[in-house]
């Protein structure tokens, strides 16, 4: 899979603009405000439907605009999303697709400053790499995510509504109850696979443990909360409150594991190790599953990692398409600089 192209019209802080890349790797250069990660944000929007960095999508287009797309040549696919305000429209050679099908034309893997966040940060993050793996790689889940997530909507506006009046009619939760258990339980199937072969995979950078924390949901479970969740006004079981952990071995700390959590006890280094090696795994699986070679996207991760780390990133782009985002050239090795295609944003070029 060769991504040859992409084309920005109103997207960001892109009037018009067009972009040619290698199908090796291209580096992309310019100050902080030339809209490096945007066009890196346009690129992973192909992949998932959706924007890395925002949940409202309208707020992608040029401020005074109306409508953004972005238009692109993968192999011999020409994808395009139209944004606006209250929709977005996906095309696969002119003709008109839903997400869940749009999804999985492209592969792509991301690697940014933010993503050490997986680590350090809330189980929404680790829950959005997970869904982001599966969501590219597996139709199915797709479908089990969207129709989970909008009954679990229609589900959390009944407690919402009992929490406010006190009543509560319980054929009104059948329909849901049975939909949340039966899309919910495909997307703990497919996550607990995920994190298996992660967890059963060489790991070459980091070594490390990784358990997935889920949380079941079935008739019992919901019975079992259903006092509590008439108190929260939110639905308090199911794979949207899912986590996992990654362990790694530590002298003198361990517990009766005989590791530590990596987000508690982990330093700096160990934890940007751990990014690292799950995105490798990533790319590794992606491969895997669809038997594409996904485009990896750097966003300025170069003026974060120390010399070792940076010969890691280098490691995982000798054969494969990858652009990469950084504000100055000196921070690659000339080594492998004078192999690069490069856009140069500065100037506004």
């Amino acid at each position: 899979m060769y991504l040859a192209s992409v084309s920005l019209q109103n997207f960001r802080n892109y009037k018009r603009a067009n972009f040619n890349f290698s199908e090796k790797i291209t580096l992309i250069v310019g100050p902080n405000t030339a809209g490096k990660s945007n066009l890196i944000e346009a690129i992973y929007f192909l992949s998932s439907g959706g924007s890395f960095r925002i949940e409202k999508d309208e707020q992608l287009v040029k401020f005074g605009q109306e409508v953004a797309r972005i238009k692109s040549l993968v192999g011999d696919k020409n994808l395009e999303v139209v944004i606006a305000q209250g929709f977005k429209k996906y095309l696969v050679n002119g003709v008109n697709k839903r997400k869940v099908d749009f999804v999985g034309n492209f592969f792509a893997v991301l690697f940014a400053p933010s993503d050490l966040d997986i680590i350090i940060g809330s189980p929404f993050k680790r829950r959005d790499f997970m869904d982001h793996t599966l969501n590219q790689t597996d139709r199915d889940y797709r479908l089990a995510l969207s129709f989970y997530e909008k009954g679990l909507r229609a589900r959390n506006a009944l407690l919402h509504r009992i929490k406010e009046t006190g009543l509560r009619n319980e054929k009104e939760f059948v329909y849901w109850d049975n939909l949340l258990i039966v899309q919910g339980q495909k997307i703990t199937k497919k996550r607990e696979e995920f994190i298996k072969y992660i967890a059963e995979s060489r790991k070459e950078i980091l070594d490390f443990e990784i358990f997935y924390d889920k949380s079941i949901i079935s008739k019992d479970r919901l019975l079992q909360y259903k006092g509590a969740e008439v108190g929260a006004g939110v639905t308090l079981v199911g794979p949207h409150r899912d986590d996992f952990i990654i362990r790694i071995n530590s002298n003198g700390n361990s517990d009766e594991f005989g590791s530590v959590d990596i987000k508690f006890f982990g330093s700096r280094g160990q934890q940007r190790l751990s990014i690292l090696q799950l995105k490798l795994l990533e790319l590794i699986y992606v491969k895997r599953v669809t038997g594409e070679q996904p485009v990896l996207l750097l966003d300025d991760i170069f003026s974060e990692l120390d010399e070792d780390h940076i010969n890691l990133v280098l490691d995982m782009i000798s054969n494969q398409q990858t652009i990469i985002t950084t504000t100055h050239k000196e921070f690659i090795p000339k080594k492998i600089l004078k192999e690069m295609a490069v856009i140069d944003l500065n100037n506004g070029k």
